[in-house]
């Protein structure tokens, strides 16, 4: 069973782990934790500094997942065009919705939150929470274009702000 999750992921390929985004394989470590040998992806979140070990068996179970092809990354920007469609239910539970989308690291349901918060000059000021949320989304996005494009996250967030605006024009 481990012999095929392998294959999936290799050192050095950018993965997209739910809770955290976009990170860097590093190296496939074996370690020994309460007296059993576990095979790890060690996985580098340069942005946060953080370092992430999965082991390689749970991986894909937890929702670890290579970066989204150039085609769901244009479906993600076709996304963020679309008119934001607000619940008008309480904001506790809308934003425990947008929390889930963001963790769930799909790229589609992270455009949905950022299309769904975003502000343009003229609209209403964001509550405390609801920019948290925002920039949460914004950030995961954006990296994720930037890796998917090899470019870097200024243009990746050029690319989608201008997305965002020429939609509010």
């Amino acid at each position: 069973m481990s012999k095929a999750k392998k294959s999936e992921f290799r050192a050095d390929d950018y993965v997209v782990y739910p809770a955290h985004g976009v990170g860097q394989i590093i190296s496939i470590e074996e370690q020994e934790i309460a007296g059993i040998k576990l095979e790890l992806f060690v996985i580098s979140f340069e942005k946060d500094k953080m370092t992430l070990r999965v082991p390689t068996n749970k991986a894909t179970e937890i929702g670890m997942r290579s970066l989204s092809s150039p085609d769901v990354v244009s479906q993600a920007m076709t996304t963020l065009k679309g008119k934001a469609k607000v619940k008008r239910a309480m904001w506790s539970r809308r934003a425990q919705e947008y929390e889930q989308k963001i963790n769930s690291g799909d790229l589609i349901a992270i455009a949905e939150v950022v299309r769904d918060l975003h502000r343009s000059d003229d609209q209403r000021e964001q509550s405390y929470s609801e920019r948290q949320l925002y920039e949460a989304a914004l950030e995961r996005l954006t990296r994720e274009v930037a890796a998917v494009s090899g470019g870097d996250e200024v243009s990746a967030a050029k690319q989608v702000d201008e997305v965002l605006v020429s939609r509010a024009a």
